[in-house]
């Protein structure tokens, strides 16, 4: 089957109408990706558009039509390159590229993320393949996204360090370190913010024993913990994506001018 939508058919649909996000991700995909379009493209360039949709509600049937319900199905990793589209273009505002990087972390990560929350039990809805496909597919765009740090805003940057830890490499650790030492200065430990920027260059060291020890530390303080018998990776991502979360609802609320 094919899984991409042809630009000119989808274009001549479209009709100037909808939530101004809507609007807004449609020129950006029509100008990024003007070839061929993965099958989640017909939320923006399909003709049909519910009169109940405001940004809101139109960004959670976007995003779940990609990621549904934080599952992987076999288009899913076809549809997260719109995010990456996204992610990288100026004219997306901050909070929305933030949510972008967020889907690919989440979307990375569901194997690891969902095995720490079923434990021992195989998750409800896994489908291997298909993750396997969507982590590869991300793993294929994060150069392009932490190109992006020096112009990044704040929440952006944090989300970014997130995706980074994933897919550690023997530079991420030194990169990190020295990228997140002004977030780790402006904020102390014991805050959301600056757990998180601690936790980060744990989890690019890559020692598994002190992963799981502050991992540990940090779930029996305030955080969701996880059966102890689950992998070290496995629980850390859990609880980086967690915490990502936490971050990302207190720095991407709706500011003037953005």
């Amino acid at each position: 089957m094919d899984t991409h939508a042809a630009p000119a058919q989808t274009r001549h649909d479209a009709i100037p109408c909808g939530p101004p996000i809507r609007q807004l991700f449609r020129d950006v995909i029509a100008d990024r990706m003007p070839d061929r379009m993965p099958l989640q493209a017909a939320m923006l360039f399909g003709s049909e558009i519910d009169p109940t949709w405001d940004d809101r509600s139109f960004l959670a049937e976007f995003y779940n039509e990609i990621l549904h319900q934080d599952t992987c199905q076999p288009y899913t990793a076809d549809g997260l390159a719109l995010l990456a589209a996204l992610a990288v273009d100026d004219r997306i505002p901050a909070r929305h590229r933030f949510q972008a990087v967020d889907l690919l972390f989440s979307a990375a990560t569901v194997t690891e993320r969902h095995l720490a929350e079923t434990w021992p039990a195989t998750p409800r809805h896994a489908d291997p393949d298909s993750e396997a496909r969507a982590c590869n597919a991300v793993l294929l765009h994060t150069p392009d996204l932490l190109a992006r740090w020096p112009a990044e805003c704040p929440a952006v940057q944090l989300a970014l360090a997130g995706l980074a830890v994933v897919f550690p490499t023997v530079r991420t650790l030194p990169a990190l370190t020295a990228r997140l030492h002004t977030f780790m200065n402006q904020h102390p430990q014991g805050t959301d913010i600056g757990d998180y920027v601690r936790f980060v260059p744990v989890l690019a060291a890559q020692d598994d024993s002190q992963t799981l020890a502050t991992t540990e530390k940090l779930t029996d303080a305030y955080w969701t913990g996880t059966a102890r018998g689950v992998p070290t990776r496995a629980r850390a991502l859990h609880l980086l994506g967690q915490m990502l979360t936490r971050v990302g609802a207190g720095l991407t609320r709706p500011r003037a001018g953005q």
